[in-house]
Order: structure tokens, then C-alpha cells, then sequence
């Protein structure tokens, strides 16, 4: 069984504050230490279920060197294998090579949610809201729907109360979640100890993997129209001129083609 473990730095257990995940910090080392443990208990987990593949992708963006690299390589569990990207969802081979399951660990909510640990979407300071085929969207979705792309369900998603109630609602009550927080504010949270949240994520990998069919690939729809609302101009700006890229309103832009796959690269990659 090869397993994708996809994995994001707000919705780690101990994770509150925007500079533990800033690189540069220094509250970030603490981060991307109780990052690379969550990441580690999933790989056990997986290890556990029978998995004789496992691929960590880091998909958060700390800023400076640290973008898509914020693991730390010598705790990471040597029984994984783990990819550094340059842009997100650039990397793309161990989905196309064929992968029987995925696991987001440290997931966090999209834009705007309310209790949601530093919820944002792509950019917190560009990205207001996103929409797949009419149905909005954060980044699990997006994960997921790149996931999708090559027939690769979600089975496991972990972060705090918020992002695994948009999980479920997207992808479905067979879909395995894991609370390791729940949000009082934006960077304020009740939360589980560390060693506790781990327990659980490496129980819960191992639980979901024992049956993935109990969560169906994600697929936003074909044809697929992916919109985007920006918060500032200047963020608009960058992608308004993109080939297959539509002005629809003040900071919207559309997407579409007859995949979300060709639909995001048109403007994202």
C-alpha cells in the first residue's frame, strides 16, 4: 500500500501563533518541531496498517528557505520518504505512479471561519474566499481535489475542531478526523498536549487506512470553474492576465476547463 502523507503547520497541536509558523522566528523551531512529530505519529500509523510506501509532502509556506521545507529532516521517522517542492501543488509523481490513500495532517480551516487557529486560504493576505464548481473551498479542498485528480481518496485529515467539520462536510462521514484543538480565536485555542494529539493521530492513521473505501476520491466536477476573491488588488493583478484566466467582478477571477486540474494550473501553476 503507498501512502501520501500531505501535511500543513497550523492545525498541529501546540500551534497558535503566526510565529510558530513564520520561518525566521524564533517560536518557529518549537513549531516545526511538534510539526515533525504529528507527521512522524501518521508514518507510524501507516507503517502499522501495512504501508510499504510512504510519502511526506510538506505543503505549508513558512517564508524565506523554509517554504515547503519546515520538517525537520533528522526527526523525521526514517521509514518515510519526504518531498521538498519549490510551489505548492507542484509535485505530482507519487500521485501519477499510482497511490492507494492519502492522509492531511495538521490541517487548519479556510478563510474566515470562526474558531478557526489561523485560518486563512493559500495566502491570508491575499485569498478571501475560493470556490470549486460553486462549493467554497480552503486548502483541504484543494489538497484533496489534487488527491482526486488521480483517483486517491482522503481518509484522514487532523488539525482543530473547525477544519475537521469542513472536511467532513466536503468529503464525507466516512472520512476519519482527528481534534487535537479546539479554536477560542484566530490564535487562541484549548487544546491537547502534544504526546496525547500524537497518539491519536497515529491510532486514527492506522484506523482509516485499514478501509479506504470508505471515503470516495474527491472530484469538484467536470467540467470545473475555480473562482477566486482577493483581498487587495495588487494580488488580483497577478493572475487577471493569465491565459484562461476571466474577469468576473471587482478581485474575481475565474477559471475553467474541463477538469479542475487543467482548470487550476491555468492560473495557479
Amino acid at each position: 500500500m503507498k501512502v501520501h502523507i500531505i501535511s500543513d503547520m497550523e492545525g498541529v497541536a501546540g500551534v497558535v501563533r503566526w510565529e510558530q509558523v513564520t520561518g525566521g522566528h524564533q517560536m518557529y523551531e518549537e513549531g516545526r518541531r511538534l510539526y515533525t512529530e504529528e507527521i512522524n505519529a501518521a508514518v507510524r500509523g501507516a507503517r502499522t496498517a501495512g504501508a510499504t510506501e510512504i510519502v511526506v509532502m510538506d505543503c505549508h509556506g513558512a517564508g524565506q528557505g523554509w517554504s515547503f521545507n519546515s520538517l525537520v529532516p533528522e526527526l523525521l521517522d526514517p521509514s518515510c520518504e519526504y518531498v521538498v517542492q519549490s510551489r505548492w501543488t507542484e509535485y505530482t509523481q507519487f500521485l501519477e505512479d499510482g497511490c492507494d490513500a492519502a492522509l492531511f495532517i495538521g490541517m487548519h480551516a479556510m478563510a474566515g471561519t470562526p474558531q478557526g487557529v489561523l485560518n486563512h486560504t493559500v495566502s491570508g493576505q491575499a485569498w478571501q474566499n475560493l470556490w470549486f464548481n460553486g462549493t467554497l473551498v480552503g486548502e483541504t479542498g484543494i489538497n484533496a481535489a489534487l488527491c482526486g485528480n488521480w483517483g486517491c481518496p482522503v481518509v484522514l485529515v487532523t488539525g482543530d475542531r473547525a477544519v475537521c467539520e469542513e472536511a467532513t462536510g466536503l468529503l464525507g462521514h466516512g472520512l476519519t478526523t482527528v481534534e487535537v484543538k479546539r479554536g477560542l480565536g484566530r490564535q487562541s485555542a484549548r487544546q491537547l498536549v502534544p504526546a496525547r494529539a500524537r497518539d491519536l493521530i497515529e491510532a486514527a492513521s492506522e484506523s482509516a487506512l485499514r478501509d479506504i473505501s470508505r471515503v470516495p476520491m474527491y472530484d469538484p466536477g467536470k467540467p470545473c470553474e475555480i473562482m477566486v476573491e482577493f483581498t487587495r488588488s495588487d494580488a488580483f493583478d497577478e493572475y487577471r492576465s493569465k491565459s484562461g484566466v476571466e474577469v468576473v467582478a471587482e478581485r474575481r477571477i475565474v477559471s475553467r476547463a474541463g477538469d479542475w486540474w487543467t482548470a487550476w494550473r491555468q492560473f495557479f501553476l
